[in-house]
C-alpha cells in the first residue's frame, strides 16, 4: 500500500526562503497583514485533510469507480467521496481563496495552489470534484452579470455547489469552432434566458450527488451565430434551476447519457451530457464565449499541471522508500549492507537516476507553479498597473509551460517510479501503476500538450515578437548578472547563461522560417516547449541553489540544503542538457514530417 506525507519543508523552503512569497504580496493592501505563521498553519492543515481524508479514498475510489443509474441519470460516487466533500466544505477549503464578498477566506491564491497539490498527491480523481468549481468561479466573477453573481458565486465559493466546464463534443475536441451545440432565446422570459440542446462528452465531474447543484459552463451558438470559432457563446446551465431567491427549483433537462469507461482517474465521473431544452443565461457578451471560457481553461490547465506535480511526488516518495527497503544484487563498487543477504537496490547508480529525475521534476515543478500562482495574486490586486500586466504576460507565457511540460514530465516520472519496483510495480497492491494510469490523462486533456506547444510559440511568443519570453528572460538576466562572478555556482549559473542566450537566436530562427512557411512553427513546437520549460526550470533551480549555498555557508547544517544543492547538480547534469538535442531536433524542419505521404500509407 502507498503512503503519502506533504512536502511541507520543501513547499516552506520554496515560499519563504526562495520566492518570499509573504514580502511579495504585502506589497497588495489586500494582503499587507499576511505572515509566515498564518500561511505554515494553512499549509499544515491542509497536508491533514490530505493525508487524513481524501488519500485513504484514492485506491478504494479507483477499485470501485462511478456508477450511473440510466433511469435516473444519477450517478453514484465511489464510497466515502461524498463524505470527504462535505468535510472539504465544513473544513472551509472550498472558501479558502474566495472573496470575502461572497463569503470567501480571502486568502491569496498561492495558498490554493499548494492545498490542490497536496490534495493531487492524495487523491486526484476525487479532487477534481471540488477543483473545477474554482474555474467556474473565476469565469462567472470576470464575465458573470450582477444577478449570475449574486445566485452563483456565495454557494460556489462554499462548496455548496460545484461547477463544471462543457465543452466537447464527439465530432470536435479542441476544434471548438465546429461544435453544434444550439441556443434558442425563451420566449416571455428574462433577456438572455435561452434553451440549449446538444451534446457533450468528457465532462469531468458532470454528473455527482456529492453537492446539492452543478452549475454547467456550456459553450454553445446562438441562432445568428457566423461559424467558427466567432460564433461561440457562453452559458450557465445549472443542474437544478435556480430561483430568484436562491433556492432550487426544478430539475433542467442536461443529464448524465452515459460514463466514460477510462484508463485512470476512475474516481472521477467523467460523463457524456445531453441537453435538452435545457434552460441558461448568457454569461458575456453573445459570440464571446471563447473569451469567457478561456478564464475558466487557463485556470483548468493551470490546474492540470498541478495534477501531474501532485502525482510526481507521491510516486517519487513511494519508490524512494521501495528503494531504501528492497534488497537486490551487491553495488557495484563493493558490499554496502554487509549484515543482509543483498544491497538495498538504492545503492545502484541506475535507480538513483530514476529517483533523482522524479526528485527534481517535483521540486522544479513546485517552484514553477508556486511563482505563477503569485504572479496570479499580483495580476488580480498588485496596486501597480505595470505590476498587474507584466504578471499577466508571464502567467500568459508560462501556462502552457506548466500544463504540458509538467505533465510531460509528471508520465516520465510516474513511470520511472513504477520502474522502480520492478515487477511489483505492475502489480495493482502496490499503487504505482494506478499513479502511472492517472498520471497519462495529463497530457490529453485541457488542450493536448501538441496545442499548449503550438500555442506556446505560435501565439505566446512569435505571436508578440517575443516580447513575454523578453520579460522572463529579465529575470534570468538579473540571476546571472547577480552570481555570474560566484564560482561556488558556476555550474548552475554557466548552463542557464548558455541556453538564455541561444534562446534568442533559436527563437529567431523558427519564426523567420514560420513567415515563409506556417508548418515550420508546429514541426518545431513540442521540442521548443521542452526547450523553454528547461530554461524556466533552470532559472529556479539556479535559484533554490542559491539559497542553499548561503545556508551552508552560513554554518546551517540541515541536510536539507546539501539534498537540495545534489538535485539541483543532478538536474543540470543529467537533465537540462536535454535542450542541445532538442533544439538540433526542432531546427530539422517540416519536410522530414511534411513529405512523407509515401510512408504513411
Amino acid at each position: 500500500m502507498p503512503t503519502y506525507t506533504p512536502p511541507l519543508r520543501d513547499m516552506h523552503f520554496v515560499m519563504h526562503e526562495v520566492l518570499n512569497v509573504t514580502e511579495e504580496l504585502k506589497a497588495l493592501p489586500k494582503y499587507a497583514d499576511l505572515d509566515v505563521d498564518t500561511v505554515n498553519a494553512v499549509l499544515e492543515e491542509a497536508g491533514k485533510f490530505a493525508t487524513g481524508v481524501a488519500f485513504p479514498l484514492n485506491i478504494s475510489g479507483d477499485e470501485e469507480g462511478c456508477q450511473l443509474n440510466t433511469e435516473t441519470h444519477e450517478v453514484t460516487t465511489p464510497k466515502g467521496f461524498k463524505e470527504a466533500y462535505a468535510q472539504y466544505v465544513e473544513g472551509g477549503w472550498a472558501a479558502l481563496s474566495c472573496e470575502t464578498e461572497y463569503g470567501g477566506q480571502g486568502l491569496p491564491f498561492v495558498l490554493n495552489q499548494c492545498l490542490y497539490e497536496m490534495l493531487n498527491s492524495a487523491n486526484q480523481a476525487w479532487t477534481m470534484y471540488p477543483g473545477l468549481s474554482h474555474g467556474a468561479y473565476e469565469a462567472l466573477h470576470a464575465h458573470g452579470t450582477d444577478e449570475q453573481k449574486r445566485l452563483y458565486l456565495p454557494k460556489l465559493t462554499s462548496g455548496e455547489w460545484t461547477g463544471t466546464m462543457c465543452l466537447t463534443e464527439s465530432h470536435c475536441g479542441t476544434d471548438l469552432g465546429l461544435l453544434r451545440t444550439k441556443a434558442e432565446p425563451v420566449a416571455g422570459a428574462p433577456e438572455g434566458t435561452y434553451a440549449l440542446t446538444g451534446n457533450k462528452i468528457f465532462i469531468s465531474a458532470g454528473e455527482h450527488s456529492m453537492a446539492a447543484n452543478i452549475l454547467h459552463l456550456v459553450l454553445g451558438r446562438l441562432p445568428d451565430a457566423p461559424a467558427g470559432s466567432k460564433g461561440i457563446s457562453l452559458f450557465v446551465v445549472p443542474k437544478f434551476k435556480v430561483n430568484a431567491d436562491g433556492s432550487l427549483g426544478e430539475r433542467n433537462p442536461i443529464f448524465c447519457g452515459a460514463l466514460e469507461h477510462k484508463m485512470g482517474i476512475h474516481g472521477n465521473a467523467t460523463a457524456q451530457i445531453n441537453i435538452d431544452g435545457a434552460i441558461g443565461t448568457l454569461v458575456g457578451q453573445p459570440h464571446k464565449g471563447l473569451q469567457a471560457m478561456f478564464v475558466m481553461m487557463n485556470a483548468a490547465r493551470l490546474g492540470v499541471g498541478n495534477q501531474s506535480l501532485g502525482l510526481t511526488e507521491v510516486a517519487y516518495q513511494n519508490a524512494l522508500a521501495y528503494a531504501k527497503d528492497r534488497l537486490q544484487m551487491r553495488s557495484l563498487t563493493g558490499t554496502k549492507a554487509k549484515d543482509k543477504p543483498a544491497d538495498p537496490i538504492i545503492v545502484h547508480p541506475d535507480v538513483r537516476r530514476m529517483l533523482l529525475t522524479a526528485k527534481a521534476y517535483a521540486e522544479g515543478g513546485r517552484a514553477l507553479a508556486t511563482f505563477c500562482a503569485v504572479l496570479i495574486d499580483k495580476e488580480l490586486h498588485h496596486p501597480d498597473e505595470k505590476v498587474r500586466k507584466d504578471s499577466a504576460d508571464l502567467v500568459a507565457l508560462l501556462t502552457p509551460i506548466v500544463k504540458a511540460f509538467l505533465t510531460d514530465n509528471g508520465w516520465e516520472a510516474t513511470t520511472l517510479c513504477q520502474q522502480v519496483y520492478g515487477g511489483h510495480g505492475y502489480i495493482k497492491e502496490w499503487g504505482m501503476e494506478q499513479f502511472v494510469r492517472d498520471a497519462r490523462i495529463n497530457m490529453i486533456y485541457e488542450g493536448t500538450n501538441g496545442i499548449q506547444a503550438l500555442d506556446l510559440l505560435g501565439r505566446k511568443i512569435l505571436g508578440n515578437n517575443g516580447a513575454s519570453l523578453k520579460k522572463f528572460g529579465k529575470l534570468v538576466g538579473a540571476l546571472v548578472q547577480q552570481e555570474g562572478v560566484n564560482e561556488k555556482m558556476a555550474e548552475f549559473i554557466n548552463p542557464l547563461a548558455g541556453l538564455a542566450d541561444q534562446m534568442t537566436k533559436f527563437t529567431t530562427e523558427l519564426g523567420f522560417r514560420g513567415l515563409q512557411n506556417p508548418d515550420e512553427v508546429g514541426a518545431a513546437s513540442v521540442d521548443y516547449l521542452r526547450v523553454a520549460g528547461h530554461l524556466v526550470f533552470g532559472y529556479f533551480f539556479a535559484r533554490m541553489a542559491q539559497v542553499a549555498l548561503r545556508e551552508v555557508a552560513a554554518g546551517n547544517s540541515d541536510p536539507f540544503y546539501l539534498g537540495k544543492l545534489q538535485t539541483a547538480r543532478f538536474y543540470f547534469a543529467k537533465l537540462f542538457p536535454e535542450t542541445a538535442s532538442l533544439m538540433r531536433t526542432a531546427r530539422a524542419g517540416s519536410r522530414t514530417l511534411m513529405d512523407t505521404d509515401a510512408a504513411l500509407v
